[in-house]
Formats: C-alpha cells, structure tokens, sequence
C-alpha cells in the first residue's frame, strides 16, 4: 500500500513537473530527440525571420539602385558616357556651292560641350549650289549622295539612326520661285530618307536671311568666347556672300518688329538687329552692273560714251567684253530682262566702279519709310561695337595679302592697282584661277569699300572696328551652319532638362564626368556583402540541451 501511494505521489510530481518544465520532462521520459526537435524547430523559425529580413534588405536597396539606373539610362541614352560622342550633320545649300557639316559633341553636366576641331569636325563643299539644279531638280540628287557618304564615313555606323541630318538652303534657294523650291527640296528629302541617319521631311528647308545672319552671329560670338555674356561685349558680323549680304548686330536703337530678333543663351538674352539684304551679294551686285549696262535703263549704274558703246568701269583694261560673255554671266531674270544690242568695253577704273557699286547700294533709297535706311529702302540702324568681317570680305582681302592694320584703306590702293592693270598680265600672275572668279575682284574691292565705308560709315584706317576673318577663337570656322548646329543642339538639350536648371543638379551628380552614380551603386552592395559575410562569420550556430544529472541546461556550438 505505501508503495502504490508513493508511486502516486511520484506520478502526481511528474504530472505537476510535466506542467512546468515540458522541456525537462521530454528528456526525463527518454524522448530527447523530440526534445531537441523542439528546441531545433524553434531556433530554426527564429533564423528564418533573420534570413527573411536580410533579403528584403537586399531587394530594397536593389530596387533604389534600379531605379537610379532608369533615371541615368533615360537622361544619357545613345551611349552618352564620358569619352563617347554624340554626332549630329548640317548641310548648307548655299547659293555657290552645297557643303556638309558632321559635328561630334558630348553632354556634360547638362550642357553640350563642342570642339570644332580634329575629329569632332569635318566638312566638304561641292559646285554647284542646289538653286543651279532649278531646271533639273532630279540632278541635285547626284551630289547630296556624295555628301552623304563623306559624313557616314565620318560617323560610327551604329550610331547613324541617332545621328540627326539637317539641310537649309540660303540665298541661292530664296532668288526661285517657291513651286521650283519645293521640287529641289523634294529631291533632297528623298535623298536624306535613305541615308541611314535619322531625318523628318521639315529638316530639309530654305531659311530666312535673318536665320542666315543669327547663326553667322552665334558662332563668332562663341568662338570669341562672349556667347552667354554680356550682350554690350558681343562682336557683331558682316557677311557678304554671293547672292546676299547679311548684317547682325546687339543693338541698343528702337527697332521695327521685322529687324528684331531676340535669342536666348544661357541665362542671358539678346535684342539683335539681323537683316539679310538679297540681290545685294557681291555676285548678285555685279550681275546688277552687268544688267544695268547692256540694257536701256535709263537709271543704270554706270552711263554711255556715246550711243550704243558702254563702257565698264570695272573691268580690267584689255579684257573682251562681247555681249555673249555677258549673257554666260547673267543669270535669272536678269539675263531675260536685257536687252543685248549695246557695245561694251573694259573701262578699269576703280574710282568709277567705286562709284557704280555705291549706286546699286542705293538704288530705292529715296523709297525709305523708316528713320535711317543705309542699303536700299530697308532700315539700318547705326552700327555698334566691333564687327567681323567675312566669306567675300575675307577672300578678298587675302586674294591682294592685305594684313589686319588698316585693311580697308589698303583695299582701295590695291583695287586701284588691280582694275587698271592690263587683263594679260592679271592672267600671267595667276593662272590658276578661273577668269571669272578673277574677273570679279576689280568690282569686289570696289563694292568691299562701297558697302562697308561709303554706306555703313565705317572709318578706313579704324582696325579695331572691323576686321576680316575666315575663323575666330580656337580656329572656328565662321560658317553660319555652325552657328545653327550650336544654337539647336543648346535649345534641345535645354528642353530635355525642362528649359531651367530644375535638373542641373542631378546632372551634377551623375553626369558623364561624376563618379556619383558609380560610389552610390557600388557602395551600398560592398556594405551589403560585408554585412552579411560578418553576421554569417560572428553569429554561430547553437544547440541547446538539458544535462539531467546535473539538472541544467547546456549550450553548444555545432559550428
């Protein structure tokens, strides 16, 4: 009997234990692998929640990273990293000949960076100009297909569908009529359709003359290194091509709307006077001579010896002027509105061309309804700051080795010595050229010191308010085309970062010469893996037992 009660009361102490201690009696009953299934399961839900922690850890700091990448891939698309280049092509159709620009660029920080120079510049220039293909628009096909093909050799292949090509015809294209326009820029656009580079049928146009004259403006003033300053330190440009003369300036004078064009670059805007005088190129000029003295008008430039017999001023001695050579020269409206039944004969006089020249510059002038008019009736407002001079001003100006200082008083002794000089012995000095383009240059130092000088006002012996060049700056080419491509490019890449400096600083951050985006990519993942190797190695695996001799709990490590 008092066995079986102390049986019972060791039951009952076990029951009550097995309450307390379910650990202590699994292991007293003989179930210790249960036991430590127990004790397994539990630390193995505690790990899993550590692990589950640690992964999403991971794909949070993933996902931020990803969508930096997005954020980097949109804004710099088209392989824009630091030491790769964008392209971008212009074609100029002007009014002698069509050349090709192919322009390479990057984008840094936001902002366009050009170098016109080694191999992120080329050009190429072909006779004739498209207005030469007026009664052959299929013609002008032949040699923009070789202007293409020099600027895909200029540019990696993979990057011809992002490459944009443009083409703007000038003066030469202004003088048809709009229906022969239309057909030649057809041509042309079904040419630049096929040509591999990225092209929309309104990138090929005719421009306006004050277009001609902004993008001329643009250049210098980036090459002078003024472009985004202040706009009384700007240098303005006088251009002088062949079928048209442009003239853009910062002037301070109250304008007419139609001379006024306001451009922004940068933060900073400018108030120009830009006007582009057609007819009045020095090639269109000196057609306007040569119909004024084989026609009977009565208000031509230059008068009659006596009936019949005319005599130009500004051909040199000896040299034949028949009227069939005349009619070879005279293009357009002009050659059908002569009458060819006069008598010519070289007169080489440079004072008499100076003053034919001065007349065609004033020809409508009593027609002026603004204040001032200096070229024709089309107001001219004072000029203003220093200027450059270029296209015919310069080739000129080096045909006769005339140096910066007092240029253009030098003109004239030279034009003086050239108009007077027998024709024979002009061919013997230079026999290369070709005898109209050497022909001209009697009526182009005439028509340089009549333009500039007797209608512009500016001083002959002021070298510092006007001066010739061909380049400026680093050896920029003053090429109107350049100065389109600058100011284009600008104005894109302005729109793409919302026309404000809202995105300017993240450009600053992780554009193509930060290492921004490399440290915030790079180091979060470096600390990740550093994290996890250090808890893996610090953190052991544990095993817990209960020793029932010694009536505790004993910690081991498995590993």
């Amino acid at each position: 009997m008092r066995r079986s009660h102390a049986r019972s009361r060791v039951k009952s102490s076990s029951s009550s234990k097995s309450d307390m201690d379910p650990v202590k009696f699994q292991i007293r009953s003989g179930n210790r692998a249960s036991s430590s299934s127990l004790y397994t399961l539990t630390k193995s839900n505690s790990k899993h929640a550590k692990s589950t922690s640690l992964l999403l850890t991971v794909f949070s700091i993933a996902v931020v990273l990803g969508f930096l990448f997005v954020c980097y891939s949109i804004l710099f698309s088209g392989g824009n990293r630091k030491g790769s280049l964008r392209y971008s092509v212009v074609i100029d159709g002007g009014s002698t000949g069509t050349r090709i620009h192919v322009f390479g660029y990057r984008i840094e920080s936001g902002k366009p960076v050009f170098e016109f120079r080694g191999g992120n510049y080329a050009s190429l220039k072909l006779h004739s100009g498209l207005s030469a293909y007026s009664d052959d628009p299929d013609g002008a096909s032949l040699s923009l297909t070789e202007l293409v093909e020099f600027a895909k050799g200029k540019i990696p292949k993979g990057m011809w569908k992002e490459t944009e090509v443009r083409l703007m015809a000038t003066a030469g294209m202004r003088l048809l009529e709009l229906s022969v326009q239309e057909k030649i820029l057809q041509v042309t656009r079904r040419v630049l359709k096929s040509s591999g580079f990225m092209f929309r049928d309104e990138w090929a146009s005719v421009i306006s003359g004050s277009d001609e004259g902004v993008y001329a403006w643009v250049v210098a003033n980036f090459a002078l290194g003024s472009l985004g300053g202040d706009p009384l330190k700007t240098t303005g440009i006088v251009e002088l091509g062949g079928a048209s003369a442009q003239v853009t300036f910062v002037s301070s004078e109250p304008m007419p709307p139609e001379f006024s064009r306001t451009i922004s670059f940068g933060n900073v805007s400018y108030n120009l006077y830009s006007h582009s005088f057609l007819h009045f190129g020095q090639n269109a000029a000196h057609e306007k001579l040569w119909g004024s003295l084989v026609s009977k008008d009565q208000n031509s430039a230059v008068e009659s010896t006596r009936q019949g017999i005319f005599t130009d001023p500004c051909a040199p001695k000896g040299y034949n002027l028949d009227t069939n050579t005349q009619k070879q020269h005279l293009s357009g409206f002009l050659a059908e509105e002569s009458r060819f039944s006069a008598s010519l004969q070289a007169g080489g006089n440079y004072s008499e061309c100076r003053s034919a020249a001065l007349t065609i510059l004033q020809e409508g002038n009593e027609k002026c309804s603004y204040q001032h008019c200096s070229i024709g009736s089309t107001f001219t407002p004072k000029l203003q700051g220093r200027f450059l001079a270029t296209e015919n001003f310069f080739y000129t100006s080096k045909f006769f080795g005339l140096g910066e200082k007092s240029w253009l008083s030098h003109m004239i002794s030279a034009g003086e010595r050239f108009c007077g000089e027998d024709w024979s012995k002009l061919r013997v000095k230079d026999p290369s050229l070709d005898e109209e383009d050497l022909l001209r240059y009697c009526f182009s130092s005439a028509y340089i010191v009549s333009l500039l000088h007797d209608t512009l006002g500016v001083p002959l012996d002021d070298d510092e308010r006007v001066r010739f060049a061909n380049q400026a700056g680093d050896n920029i080419p003053l090429d109107w085309a350049l100065g389109a491509f600058i100011l284009q490019t600008a104005a894109e890449i302005s729109q793409l970062t919302g026309g404000s400096s809202n995105l300017h600083w993240f450009y600053a951050l992780f554009g193509n010469d930060s290492n921004t985006l490399r440290y915030l990519i790079g180091i979060p993942i470096l600390i990740t893996v550093l994290v996890y190797l250090v808890s893996k190695w610090r953190k052991p695996q544990l095993k817990t037992i209960y020793d029932l001799e010694k009536g505790r709990y004993i910690v081991t490590r498995i590993r």
